[in-house]
């Protein structure tokens, strides 16, 4: 199979993903978790044993399955040892909190005393610190533009950075049409992808370089396509068993890591992808066209 000759179809298909996550975005938006927009917090002593499904389950009837829940005490209740629980979930109203207190009050028989604290939230995420992540991001691309400038070529800098917008683009399209929550822990899946994808890319763009200099004379598409093979046994067997633990952890993390594993399965399916579809095929685009562009002037 020729990678390279499929590139226009995976262009295509990319550029389908991406329009259709643009529209998303612009009619649903993200669906952004309270790290972003703040939320209720609750501070429960349940003076008994229990475990977090046991409070999760409690909580689905309200909706407020997906919250985020903390046990603070001792595992193995002893005399005189807290069992406490606290819970960060959207912002309530003073009648939702008062709801969200009486189903714990009815299943372990709590009193008023034992509502310990009930506070408002700000976002973890504020707009300095989006504002910030979002500078360090361009200072960490331009970093990588200049690495592999002086590694390789500024055409392989521009290709590898455009594979990783893509990834980022197809995680944003996925989570926007499917309106999964967006929190903090998918700020570090986003950030663990880029990494784990430029790896992926400057792998099969370190092929590319070699054979460039022992293929002289084959064609430049059959030397990226021979590169993309050379690779892909290590790029298959890297990403299926990293894929295997993130399945595994999505199906058996439970709910609160729901997300984060989510958000890393479709970044390292993409990010496979787009390093032997996108990053490679558009590097071959381009010194194609500026080959044509050196023989024509050549001519002239």
């Amino acid at each position: 199979m020729s990678f390279v000759a499929l590139r226009k179809y995976a262009f295509i298909f990319s550029a389908v993903l991406i329009i259709i996550g643009v529209i998303s975005m612009g009619i649903n938006g993200l669906n952004f978790g309270i790290d972003f927009t703040g939320g209720t917090l609750l501070h429960l002593d349940i003076r008994q044993e229990f475990t977090l499904e046991e409070a999760r389950d409690i909580l689905a009837p309200l909706g407020l399955e997906a919250a985020t829940l903390q046990k603070v005490g001792a595992e193995g209740l002893d005399a005189g040892e807290k069992q406490e629980l606290l819970i960060q979930t959207q912002q309530l109203t003073p009648a939702e909190q008062d709801e969200v207190f009486s189903v714990f009050q009815e299943k372990y028989d709590l009193t008023a005393a034992d509502l310990l604290r009930v506070e408002n939230v700000v976002a973890v995420v504020g707009s300095e610190l989006q504002r910030q992540a979002l500078i360090a991001l361009l200072l960490a691309g331009l970093g990588m533009i200049a690495y592999i400038t002086i590694r390789f070529e500024f055409r392989f800098a521009v290709s590898a950075i455009a594979a990783l917008l893509h990834d980022v683009m197809v995680m944003l399209a996925f989570f926007s049409i499917f309106q999964i929550e967006v929190n903090g822990p998918f700020i570090a899946a986003v950030l663990t992808v880029l990494g784990y994808s430029i790896n992926d890319t400057i792998v099969i763009f370190d092929r590319i370089r070699e054979n460039l200099k022992t293929r002289r004379k084959e064609q430049l598409a059959d030397v990226v396509d021979n590169s993309i093979r050379q690779s892909l046994v290590r790029t298959i067997n890297t990403s299926v068993t990293t894929l295997i633990v993130i399945v595994t952890i999505l199906l058996l993390g439970g709910i609160t890591l729901y997300p984060f594993m989510l958000a890393l399965l479709v970044g390292v399916f993409f990010g496979t992808y787009s390093s032997i579809f996108i990053a490679s095929p558009l590097w071959l685009v381009w010194r194609e066209r500026d080959t044509r562009k050196h023989l024509r002037a050549k001519s002239a």
